[in-house]
């Protein structure tokens, strides 16, 4: 299994309402990609942190492979929804791992 996980902040300029509003975008663009992406074993957005967080947004998503997981990058819709949220967020940070079994 691989795990994929990338990390935003708003972007600067909006207002703390817009940011929320861009956040509930974000989250509800990326977790439809689950539904038009085959593979997607799970994917989830969370904009809720806490105040010790350094991040606004995070994607957690998992994948049977490394090939699915490229696949999904690769993908015209997820790619549509990269180009909306480079609008809204930035700094991303990206981390993906393999999770061997039993861990």
């Amino acid at each position: 299994m691989v795990k994929h996980i990338i990390a935003w902040n708003f972007k600067k300029g909006f207002t703390q309402v817009e940011n929320l509003e861009n956040a509930r975008k974000m989250k509800e663009y990326l977790e439809d990609l689950a539904n038009k992406i085959p593979n997607v074993v799970s994917l989830k957005v969370y904009y809720d942190s806490l105040s010790t967080s350094d991040a606004d947004i995070i994607l957690i998503s998992e994948f049977k492979s490394e090939e699915d997981l490229k696949a999904y990058i690769d993908h015209p819709e997820h790619k549509k929804v990269v180009e909306f949220n480079k609008t809204v967020a930035e700094n991303r940070r990206c981390f993906d791992f393999f999770i061997k079994e039993g861990e």
